[in-house]
């Protein structure tokens, strides 16, 4: 499998499938669809719907049935990058290589742009409901929405647990409780919205909620290291930003070195959860890997 390929298949599925929840009517918020519309279609990643579709597809192969709840996710995660990157959390000027959305607009129309997102994805998440094909598909989407629920309320706890503590020498376990709800939270959601919408055995979702687990605190550390050696022109975001606001991090609890071997040692354990189902898994074993060598 060409990981580089069916990455980008992917992000093409995702972008297209975006756009359809795009507004462009002529209406009093229009500039607050535009400011929705500038951190969704931003770019990114696209990492957090496509651990929902590639996870789903271990299952089954009809990954519209997953497409919502994919998108949803990502209006999440958008809302809370925009509430993040705000004056009174990190007050951060750039977002991938661009301007952030309370620089672009202004303070009061990102907030808003920020609780759109959060609606929008409750509203696609309800209509799915009201569309279930029967008794059976609607218990399973029941099931994903409590799961959604809980997750974006961990994403919050988690968010104000990095604010509350922001320049303080915090232990290993509030920095690992902070990295595992205000970053992991959303991934593990992911990972478990797929098995879960594919009706996967128990003992398969305990197994990849462990996988998940694993990532995204691995992406949360990776984040930490590229904060110190990444490339400003490739990360969008000024280097060394984590330490001049002085956060706690892995690197400035553990040093360099340290951070490096704990994220290695995560992503071994995730490749080999995803080694466990064989070439079905291919793509999430190249994902954790990809989440260690990437570079912004």
């Amino acid at each position: 499998m060409d990981f580089k390929e069916e990455l980008k298949k992917y992000q093409n599925i995702v972008e297209k499938e975006l756009e359809k929840y795009i507004r462009k009517d002529a209406c009093p918020e229009r500039i607050l669809n535009e400011s929705v519309e500038y951190s969704l279609m931003a770019g990114g990643k696209r990492l957090r719907p496509i651990l929902v579709l590639a996870t789903y597809s271990l299952f089954k192969k009809d990954i519209e049935k997953c497409m919502p709840f994919a998108m949803a996710v990502e209006m999440v995660h958008n809302f809370s990058l925009i509430h993040d990157d705000l004056p009174g959390i990190d007050n951060d000027d750039f977002r991938h290589g661009k301007l952030t959305n309370h620089k672009k607009f202004n303070e009061a129309t990102a907030i808003l742009a920020g609780d759109s997102l959060l609606n929008q994805a409750y509203i696609v998440i309800s209509e799915t409901l009201l569309n279930a094909e029967n008794k059976y598909d609607l218990e399973l989407k029941i099931k994903a929405f409590n799961e959604f629920s809980l997750a974006i309320d961990r994403l919050i706890a988690g968010e104000y647990v990095d604010t509350e503590f922001e320049g303080k020498d915090v232990s290993l376990e509030y920095l690992e409780y902070n990295y595992n709800n205000k970053t992991g939270a959303l991934i593990k959601l992911c990972v478990r919205l797929g098995a879960i919408l594919a009706s996967a055995q128990n003992e398969d979702l305990e197994k990849l909620t462990k996988y998940a687990e694993k990532i995204g605190l691995a992406f949360q550390i990776k984040d930490d290291i590229l904060s110190v050696e990444g490339d400003e022109l490739i990360t969008g975001k000024p280097v060394g930003n984590d330490e001049a606001k002085g956060k706690c991090t892995y690197i400035s609890k553990y040093g360099l070195e340290e951070a490096k071997r704990t994220l290695k040692e995560l992503i071994d354990e995730s490749v080999s959860i995803a080694e466990s189902y064989g070439e079905n898994a291919e793509f999430l074993k190249q994902l954790a890997l990809y989440i260690m060598n990437r570079n912004k």
